[in-house]
């Protein structure tokens, strides 16, 4: 991977193919490599003639490890964004985040309007606005002795997820505490790019596509049938929901 300093912090990143930018932002406990790679998304995004850039989070992946909550607030996760944008000497991409990468992507949009060609919100909705709840339950599950250890349904499965990728589970911890912060139904208002909102039909997590699509003036909605949080990320009808939005509006011309 390689390696850049936004501002002091070491941002791991990947930047292959070539075309139109986009920039890949993962979700919770997840990385580039989870999120993005092992789905077969940076193969179908630049297999359909786009640059594909793609992050690892700070406190996730092969990025800069910080155990204090405060170094996960959403508008610094953007800015890391924000900077590796600039790094790279691209005035402007497209950008998807799925699920806290959603949110990372979103508070984007609003503090650089100007970085932002089109926006793909994926595994957040509503839930962007009014928080998806859980925080306390993740946190004590990722700080519990062993996974047997952890309590509830979400707990337990965040758990699992997490030792199966070998991540710090402090940083992490550290992390869902910090970047948990609602975004304004006023700010999110704000959003110009044109923007998708794909969220599964059986994700319990994400809140409602359709009310956050309402809120934002340039906004369409994907439903991916049948997927719940975890499982909707490498969904077929995704992929190609996705392809179809940026042919309309970051074509490859």
């Amino acid at each position: 991977m390689n390696h850049f300093s936004s501002k002091g912090m070491d941002i791991a990143y990947v930047d292959v193919g070539a075309g139109p930018p986009i920039l890949l932002i993962h979700g919770f406990g997840s990385s580039h490599a989870i999120n993005w790679k092992a789905t077969g998304w940076i193969d179908t995004l630049t297999g359909a003639g786009r640059r594909v850039v793609a992050m690892d989070v700070r406190g996730h992946g092969q990025s800069q490890k910080f155990y204090e909550p405060s170094a996960y607030r959403p508008a610094l996760l953007a800015e890391d964004a924000a900077n590796l944008l600039d790094h790279l000497g691209i005035p402007r991409a497209d950008v998807m985040g799925y699920s806290m990468g959603g949110r990372i992507a979103a508070v984007l949009a609003i503090a650089h309007p100007e970085k932002v060609r089109a926006l793909i919100i994926a595994g957040m909705g509503m839930g962007m606005v009014e928080g998806i709840g859980d925080e306390e339950e993740i946190v004590a599950a990722l700080e519990a002795p062993t996974l047997e250890d952890a309590v509830g349904d979400t707990g337990r499965a965040y758990r699992k997820f997490i030792d199966l990728s070998r991540s710090d589970r402090k940083a992490l911890a550290a992390c869902i505490i910090g970047q948990r912060e609602v975004v304004p139904i006023e700010a999110v208002a704000r959003i110009r790019a044109p923007t998708l909102v794909a969220v599964g039909t059986k994700d319990a997590v994400a809140g409602s596509a359709r009310r956050l699509a309402h809120v934002i003036p340039d906004a369409e909605v994907l439903d991916i049938p049948n997927r719940d949080h975890m499982l909707a990320v490498g969904d077929r009808t995704y992929k190609a929901g996705v392809l179809a939005f940026l042919a309309r509006h970051s074509p490859l011309d």
